[in-house]
């Protein structure tokens, strides 16, 4: 196969396209995790109301464990209801206190998929015929409340993964 003219540079700006898609990923990848571990130097009584916030702006209705800094929301529905399988979300939110300064956020993500048609909760908001469910940290969403609570460390965060991951 005999090269044109074109080749090699539209073979240079794939590849460079291709490292640079890869690269963002990457420092997305490793904010999400400097942000799951993030100690915000605030007291809790600071933060909390800043979470408190951020799941009302999404409209999660929720439920707040007296005498503790933990939020639960009630699973809601992600789409349209299917045949072959209805999806939900619920979070748990638990607020930590290493010392009287500092606090920790860890936000879960709950997934329920259920076969069939439509919601099966009952009263005691546990389901019949679910297929799956997983629970996983939701860093998206720590990294939103760290941009929210501290945007000078999330700046500083932000530059340190541009300097770390080229």
């Amino acid at each position: 196969m005999k090269a044109n003219k074109w080749s090699v540079p539209l073979l240079l700006v794939t590849t460079l396209a291709l490292g640079s898609g890869c690269a963002s990923g990457r420092r997305e990848m490793y904010i999400q995790e400097k942000a799951s571990d993030y100690v915000y130097r605030k007291p809790i009584a600071e933060v909390w109301p800043q979470v408190r916030a951020m799941l009302a702006e999404k409209e999660l209705p929720v439920r707040e464990a007296q005498g503790a800094y933990e939020i639960s929301t009630d699973w809601h529905q992600q789409g349209a209801a299917s045949n072959l399988g209805t999806s939900y979300v619920r979070y748990l939110v638990r607020g930590h206190q290493p010392s009287p300064a500092l606090t920790q956020v860890e936000i879960l993500r709950q997934n329920r998929v259920e076969s069939g048609q439509g919601a099966m909760a009952t009263a005691n908001n546990r389901t019949t015929g679910t297929d799956s469910v997983n629970r996983t940290r939701d860093r998206e969403m720590e990294w939103e409340l760290l941009q929210r609570v501290d945007p000078e460390g999330a700046k500083a965060l932000k530059a340190e993964a541009e300097a770390t991951i080229k």
